[in-house]
């Protein structure tokens, strides 16, 4: 499942349908409709997470657009760029320990779930998409952590509070790569550290952004994932450093 903006007023239309679609349900509703749909599984590169997600099992996998349930299910994917950097964030307790972390476009939520595993102090799940809210704080429950959870559209702005903040998989596009070129530079000089999972995804890897991202690992994607993502081998966690 892969995204295909085109423009920043396609990426607007798409948010607007987002939120009109998550709000028009109850959130027990979308937790039963999550229950139904996916399956509890911890097949990826942080077994020490459950996650409910759309696997090859589930019927939805399948699934023509018109019959899936859910205005923009993403959440239910655990994309590449994530999954690195969760496994950068389980390995690396001791960089996350007693720290205050924003995990933005959070999706399954695994990164800010890895976070608060790992000590950290306070821990923010943040996605525009309420579903993927419900489905975080079911993810929550089933890891036996607690992250607070965020709908807003933090992006672009002023942030406080924070000593980290985390973007997984978050360079899907050109305009959302322009957008943090411009923002990234002032987190930076707020004293926020910025931490970017990537597959190798073309946005990044072209960008001139790129030029003030240091590598601090990087692996093998699983053979589930290369299957997934279009054949991308490699996963990255970069540092932005203006």
């Amino acid at each position: 499942m892969h995204l295909t903006l085109g423009s920043r007023r396609f990426v607007e239309i798409n948010i607007a349908i987002r939120r009109f679609y998550s709000k028009s349900a109850t959130a027990e509703r979308w937790r039963t409709l999550i229950r139904t749909h996916t399956e509890v599984s911890t097949d990826h590169m942080t077994p020490e997470i459950q996650l409910h997600l759309i696997t090859q099992k589930c019927s939805l996998w399948h699934s023509r657009g018109e019959d899936v349930p859910f205005p923009d299910p993403f959440w239910a994917f655990y994309w590449p760029g994530g999954q690195v950097l969760s496994r950068f964030v389980l390995d690396n307790a001791r960089l996350f320990s007693d720290k205050r972390v924003l995990d933005i476009g959070s999706g399954c939520g695994a990164s800010a779930i890895a976070s608060k595993m790992s000590g950290a102090h306070t821990v923010c799940a943040n996605d525009i998409d309420r579903v993927a809210i419900e489905a975080i704080k079911m993810n929550c429950e089933l890891n036996g952590v607690f992250v607070d959870t965020s709908a807003d559209d933090v992006i672009g702005r002023q942030l406080q509070d924070w000593d980290i903040v985390f973007l997984g998989d978050m360079f899907y596009d050109s305009y959302f790569a322009n957008l943090f070129s411009c923002w990234l530079p002032r987190l930076s000089q707020g004293g926020i550290d910025v931490l970017v999972g990537d597959p190798g995804r073309l946005p990044l890897s072209d960008h001139p952004l790129k030029k003030n991202l240091v590598s601090l690992y990087q692996c093998s994607l699983p053979e589930n994932s290369l299957k997934e993502n279009s054949g991308m081998s490699t996963g990255t966690v970069w540092q932005y450093r203006a």
